[in-house]
């Protein structure tokens, strides 16, 4: 079996040092991947003709597809044509990902717990809506933003602001929803799926904020622990009723072809658990925790899912907890220099570090983007995770560099608002 890992950051670094570890290094192929991804070959992972002759050139069998737009693309569709079998959802149904009224509209079909929304496609429309709410609420455009679509209001000003920023982004005329927002303990749910089954990894929790306290702006996320200090049997059971098992029987209902990596992002209110968006793709940085926690090989659950035996797999963990710190350059998640040397990497020696924005120049590793480094720590404790994670991170510097230092310390609240529903 060879693979392609399709994608270039620290989940796809994770995914190719999982799936070498049962297949070897040679049989890993990271397309275009990064400065420290072994086997990387620069590639446009949107041209999938040349990833088709890659891999044929290659002898590839295998494609894993990282990132969500070749997914919203159509990635899968193309290979299907072909001899090569790619793990991920088909366009259509890659539309749970990449367009917010359509996963809304198929969770209040299929009964999946979530908050009210409304739909728009005039900017100006909204604004009777905010100030009904009081702004208190979440915008999001409908389509793919990487991260910039959604904004998470608490008063009348922030909302309007948010809209005038949707309009300068999108124009006055683009769909987006608006919907309550619930207040409480986010939660990220990732499984396997092969239509008919779905086998869920450690809950893990991403900290998306720039700052210590959850402060400053939303980014790609800051650092993630596994698994979560509250999960418990009660709340999985929960979670599997209201959320997993209502979206797995529209996806066999809707027919889908969905082999592949489903992401559940969870918040846990006054209401229990409601989902507050899907991804059709591993979490970036929960790959980062839920691969190194994850006993079984990899590329059995691949070929499982594809060949429609998910169903027979048992998915072993590891003991202890995860976490994971990124280190970010300087200004982002804005503007930022890139070709900064990276020192101190060879002194790492209790930790993972997973690459995400990093090149290779003249030999030497150097940062190419906002968020650079993992630094991943297994302990007996959270406690002994956490401290391991900032141990070793501290051992690595690049000009600018910056992380939190609070991941995995959070205090938890559960509280929602519910004002489409007053």
């Amino acid at each position: 079996m060879k693979i392609a890992v399709i994608g270039s950051g620290g989940r796809e670094h994770a995914l190719s040092w999982k799936l070498a570890q049962t297949l070897g290094e040679d049989a890993v192929f990271a397309l275009p991947g990064n400065g420290g991804i072994p086997n990387s070959h620069p590639m446009d992972i949107n041209d999938f003709e040349a990833i088709q002759a890659f891999c044929e050139e290659k002898g590839i069998n295998y494609i894993f597809v990282g990132p969500e737009v070749p997914l919203a693309n159509g990635i899968v569709d193309f290979f299907n044509q072909t001899v090569i079998h790619a793990l991920g959802p088909c366009k259509d149904a890659a539309q749970l990902e990449g367009s917010k009224i359509f996963s809304k509209k198929f969770m209040e079909k299929y009964g999946v717990a979530t908050s009210p929304f409304k739909t728009f496609d005039k900017v100006m429309d909204a604004r009777d809506t905010v100030f009904k709410m009081n702004g208190n609420l979440v915008i999001k455009y409908d389509g793919l933003a990487a991260g910039k679509g959604v904004f998470v209001c608490d008063n009348v000003a922030e909302a309007m602001e948010a809209l005038s920023e949707m309009r300068l982004q999108y124009g006055e005329e683009c769909p987006f929803i608006i919907e309550d927002k619930i207040v409480g303990d986010e939660i990220s749910i990732i499984g396997f799926t092969d239509g008919e089954n779905i086998k869920l990894l450690l809950p893990s929790q991403d900290h998306k904020q720039l700052n210590d306290g959850d402060k400053g702006p939303n980014t790609g996320g800051m650092g993630v622990m596994c698994p979560v200090p509250f999960w418990n049997d009660e709340l999985a059971k929960e979670i599997n009723i209201k959320i997993v098992q209502p979206t797995l029987r529209g996806i066999r209902e809707e027919k889908m072809n969905y082999k592949g990596i489903i992401y559940f992002g969870i918040m846990i209110g006054e209401n229990g658990p409601e989902l507050l968006e899907y991804n059709v793709r591993f979490g970036d940085p929960e790959t980062e925790v839920l691969l190194p926690s994850l006993k079984t090989d990899l590329a059995k659950v691949v070929t499982a899912c594809l060949d429609g035996t998910l169903g027979e797999i048992e998915l072993k963990f590891h003991d202890g907890y995860f976490v994971d710190v990124v280190q970010v350059s300087g200004g982002y998640p804005k503007s930022y220099s890139k070709g900064y040397p990276i020192f101190g990497l060879d002194l790492v020696d209790d930790a993972i570090v997973f690459h995400a924005g990093t090149a290779l120049k003249d030999g030497n590793i150097v940062t190419n983007g906002g968020r650079v480094l993992n630094f991943v720590a297994q302990g007996d404790s959270l406690q002994c995770a956490i401290d391991k994670a900032y141990e070793q991170c501290a051992k690595v510097s690049f000009q600018d560099n910056f992380f939190r230092k609070d991941i995995g310390q959070r205090k938890y609240k559960v509280v929602k608002i519910n004002a489409l529903n007053s």
